[in-house]
């Protein structure tokens, strides 16, 4: 039986709408972590900068001294 077969039987079975909301629930919850991961990513590239421009400073001061 081919892919796009077994696709067809379970988009006519009666199951197949629960799959489909299973796939909606998925799909929302795999949005949500690309949400979070973004925000997550944001936090993190402005704690790195923060760190940079800390260690950029002290190599500055110390080689003025």
């Amino acid at each position: 039986m081919s892919r796009f077969q077994r696709l067809a039987r379970l988009l006519r079975a009666i199951d197949g709408a629960t799959t489909i909301e299973y796939g909606l629930i998925l799909a929302f919850i795999v949005l949500l972590m690309f949400t979070g991961l973004k925000a997550l990513a944001n936090a993190t590239t402005g704690t790195w900068n923060t760190v940079a421009n800390q260690v950029s400073t002290a190599i500055s001061s110390s080689a003025a001294a």
